[in-house]
């Protein structure tokens, strides 16, 4: 074990070695740390709704951009005009 960390509590060996206060602690301790992961759950579920909302805007935009470029047929009925040769004038 690192010599940092402080070892692990064993409730039932462990109980007579901690006093009343620290139990206190550890369990504000521990509502601390459940709210906080509250938070970030719903924080986590409104950025994956977020992201979703702007997927899908991306995504029709998209692919409404495709139908109306499919339907553009301006071009197809063009027709070049055919070349007319004109013969240089000359001055006789």
């Amino acid at each position: 074990m690192d010599k940092d960390q402080m070892p692990k509590v064993n409730w039932e060996t462990d109980i007579d070695k901690i006093n009343s206060n620290n139990i206190l602690l550890m369990k504000e301790i521990e509502k601390k740390n459940s709210e906080r992961v509250q938070q970030l759950l719903k924080l986590k579920r409104s950025n994956k709704i977020l992201g979703s909302i702007l997927g899908v805007t991306v995504l029709s935009i998209y692919c409404y951009t495709i139908y109306t470029v499919k339907q553009e047929k301006f071009l197809d009925d063009f027709n070049e005009p055919e070349k007319v040769i004109i013969p240089p004038k000359t001055d006789i």
